[in-house]
């Protein structure tokens, strides 16, 4: 087997222009490309080339890892990394004098909420499932699709629920949609009518609450505790409600998990009272100690429950990807509606995203995710405590993919310290702007989904620089 390249050629400057992640990630590529590490090369141990590197081990975890989503990479158990064999790469051009100027706006800026890590896509594994799809796109695949949803996404969906939140159901009960909106707007359209009261979260997502309401819906904004919605209070306040949206896994924007007393008291009522629950499980995948909450529909043993999932928060935001999980007596009405509604959605993007959870590329990805975006919020807690020392208290959950901080002696508001971070570059989101009617209090939502651990203290810094 070729001998590994030497560590210095694959050294870093911490002087230099990029994070470390970004320069050692275009070290090993120009190394692939010119030759320097043919196919079947062996690289360092991730340990061994942090230790020599003088880098977080984590930095270098995540290059291996996003080389190899990209194919260029593979790990096999005995003999470490290695180049891809028979990968065939050509050089990039680098340009005698760069430009100076500011770098292109990527469209997005740190501490972004709503955002998976767009560094830890597998652009390589999806490119390559697209151009297979392409070339075998079949002549009943180039004709309008199934308003349901592609049967083949559908049953990789439903695999997937069962095994990952013990939820049961066929998948004639399943709705392919364009994200949650979609499936917030089927819902309502199915048990709705103009003026019938609503539970929302509060604080919770304004998105729902403002589609709802321009439907012409009545929102009992339902407060929220350590323990999740308040159901007592939603009865006592509107006890003729026809939908409850909640958030039961990772509440938004607090994190907290609905409690076993409050779900078994949410569906005892739902049964009741007529009401119907749509469950949105927007981040569900992502719980770093302790047991996963259940999903409230796998508790759902009345057909109560509409489940909401989405590929926004796994894959990418631009799929406009999600699917609905349909009571069953509701299945029929859906199809309807969904002829009506609109022709479905893009089958081209229905075959990838099945192929690509067929094949086990969704469960790999989600894996790598979940173990960078544990050292991730680590790392990024940590150099905000360093920064901040006792002008900072922040809140962790178990799972998330954002922490709120709250700053006890600052001298304005979150809303003015919001705008202060975004003109350094940074967009957290104050948590005053989640609520409706019940304050609890002053902070900033931080999400690190897009903050490598070589780049927490910089981020840190200007937030520290910011706000002071």
């Amino acid at each position: 087997m070729t001998a590994v390249l030497p560590f210095p050629a694959l050294a870093v400057d911490r002087a230099g222009e990029g994070s470390l992640h970004r320069q050692l990630y275009e070290r090993i590529q120009d190394a692939i490309g010119d030759g320097r590490l043919p196919p079947g090369a062996r690289l360092p141990s991730t340990r061994n080339l942090a230790a020599q590197l003088g880098v977080a081990r984590g930095t270098v975890d995540a290059v291996y890892a996003r080389l190899a989503g990209e194919g260029c990479l593979v790990s096999r158990r005995h003999s470490g990394t290695i180049v891809t064999p028979g990968l065939t790469l050509t050089p990039t051009p680098k340009p005698a004098s760069p430009t100076r100027g500011p770098p292109p706006d990527p469209g997005w800026s740190p501490l972004q909420l709503g955002l998976p890590a767009l560094d830890l896509f597998p652009r390589k594994t999806w490119t390559r499932i697209h151009a297979r799809q392409a070339r075998q796109l079949s002549a009943a695949e180039m004709l309008y699709p199934d308003p349901m949803g592609l049967p083949a996404l559908r049953e990789a969906i439903a695999a997937y629920l069962a095994v990952s939140r013990g939820i049961t159901c066929a998948i004639d009960q399943i709705v392919v949609t364009h994200g949650f909106q979609d499936a917030l707007n089927l819902t309502a359209e199915l048990v709705l009518k103009p003026g019938d009261a609503v539970w929302t979260e509060d604080p919770g997502y304004g998105f729902a609450q403002r589609t709802l309401a321009a439907r012409g819906m009545a929102i009992t904004a339902v407060p929220v505790d350590d323990e999740g919605l308040r159901v007592d209070w939603g009865q006592a306040h509107a006890p003729d409600a026809r939908l409850a949206v909640v958030t039961p896994t990772h509440q938004f924007p607090t994190g907290v998990p609905l409690s076993p007393r409050r779900r078994r008291a949410l569906l005892d009522w739902a049964t009741a009272s007529d009401l119907w629950v749509l469950e949105d499980d927007y981040d569900c995948e992502f719980h770093y100690s302790g047991r996963k909450p259940a999903a409230l529909k796998a508790l759902d043993l009345r057909n109560r429950v509409f489940y909401a999932g989405s590929f926004s928060k796994t894959l990418l935001p631009s799929l406009r990807l999600g699917y609905l999980v349909l009571p069953s007596q509701w299945a029929q009405a859906a199809g309807a509606a969904q002829q009506l509604r609109h022709r479905g959605v893009a089958m081209f993007e229905q075959l990838a995203v099945a192929e690509f959870m067929r094949q086990g590329h969704f469960a790999r990805h989600l894996r790598r995710m979940m173990l960078a975006y544990k050292a991730r919020r680590a790392a990024l807690v940590a150099a905000l405590e360093r920064r901040f020392g006792d002008r900072i208290e922040i809140v962790l959950r178990a799972g998330g993919l954002h922490v709120l901080a709250r700053f006890p002696h600052a001298d304005a508001d979150d809303a003015e310290l919001a705008r202060r971070a975004l003109e350094v570059g940074l967009k957290p989101s104050p948590l005053s702007g989640q609520c409706l009617s019940h304050d609890l209090g002053q902070g900033l939502l931080l999400s690190f989904t897009n903050v490598a651990e070589d780049r927490a203290d910089d981020v840190a810094a200007a937030l520290f620089r910011a706000l002071r």
